[in-house]
């Protein structure tokens, strides 16, 4: 980069940090909803087997967790600026396969480009590890990244609408074309983050790890998301099931804002921005979401399942995420930790 290039990034505040990571966060967002939303239907259409039919979803969370360590490496050798703006790249390309594969209806390149797809998203990950010191002590800044991506939900099913409309009559085309220009735009907001900033986090040459505070929430976060995806991961074909494919798009994206919208009213509670607490609670929700889901036969009791679910994951990853970041981790820890999270989706 240039040099006056690298004086305007790096004179950019932390405030104006914290919005370009939740510009990018926010839009990775969209094309992960965009793209889990398609995948179960999708891999049930394509796949030569029922047996196969999960595993284009399956290969979304693989590249994701596979993502998971790498990305904390590249950050330390390259900086953010360059890491996040490969992971968008990665994700720019794996929309484009899985376009391409649903218009020749080619299985083989639609596990590709979801398994490309995971990749950008374990790479966004880091997005919210990379907020947490913009704030100092406090989780202002993971609050605000998190609370960004509630718009993402309330966008997706419009932007899932008129995608669709303008590929009639080829299915899911739209959709997947859309999740590849969402990725565009948060190599555009990644492309401007400064290569480093102050408030960083320990690298790998700090202080030996304290493994209670990083192996109880990393545990209790690896419970949490299995859950969630598995719930997530059934929930369109069971609505399909129960002759509600249409209300599928609502009830992601009621999902997609309970996720995130939490982080928007911890943000004016300060209280209530204790890491185990928040973590417990989480549970607490998750647990109701499968009891919900499991008594669910209708579009509203579908999306009221989904809602909670999103709410106590919203809860069991801000808290855990906070809780990590406690005990002072280097970045490959950050990066184990959410590798260990996700490898459990596989």
């Amino acid at each position: 980069m240039c040099p006056r290039a690298r004086r305007l990034t790096e004179g950019v505040s932390h405030r104006g940090h914290t919005a370009l990571l939740a510009i990018a966060f926010s839009l990775s967002v969209l094309s992960q909803v965009l793209t889990l939303s398609i995948l179960p239907l999708a891999g049930l259409s394509l796949a030569p087997g029922a047996t196969l039919a999960t595993l284009p979803y399956a290969a979304f969370y693989a590249g994701a967790a596979v993502a998971s360590l790498p990305a904390s490496l590249l950050l330390d050798v390259f900086g953010r600026r360059a890491a996040f703006s490969l992971g968008a790249s990665l994700g720019v390309a794996g929309g484009l396969i899985l376009t391409w594969s649903l218009t020749r209806w080619h299985f083989g390149g639609l596990v590709l480009g979801s398994f490309w797809l995971g990749i950008a998203s374990g790479f966004s990950l880091f997005y919210r590890h990379a907020a947490v010191p913009l704030a100092g002590k406090g989780a202002s800044a993971l609050l605000v990244v998190f609370g960004m991506a509630a718009m993402a939900g309330l966008a997706a099913p419009t932007v899932a609408s008129m995608a669709e409309a303008l590929a009639t009559p080829m299915t899911f085309v739209g959709v997947a074309a859309a999740a590849a220009l969402a990725h565009v735009g948060s190599l555009a907001a990644t492309a401007v983050l400064p290569y480093r900033w102050h408030r960083d986090p320990q690298n790998g040459h700090a202080a030996p790890a304290r493994w209670r505070p990083f192996l109880v929430p990393t545990m209790i976060g690896a419970l949490g998301w299995f859950v969630m995806t598995a719930v997530m991961g059934a929930m369109p074909i069971a609505m399909v099931g129960c002759s509600l494919s249409n209300g599928v798009p609502g009830a992601v994206a009621w999902h997609v804002v309970a996720m995130y919208g939490p982080s928007l009213v911890l943000l004016r509670c300060p209280g209530l921005q204790r890491p185990v607490w928040m973590t417990l609670t989480g549970c607490a929700f998750i647990g109701m979401a499968v009891l919900s889901f499991g008594l669910s036969n209708s579009t509203a009791g579908f999306s009221i399942s989904a809602a909670v679910l999103g709410i106590g994951w919203s809860l069991v990853s801000l808290g855990t995420t906070l809780w990590v970041h406690s005990s002072g981790p280097s970045r490959w820890l950050l990066g184990l930790h959410d590798g260990i999270i996700l490898g459990g989706l596989c």
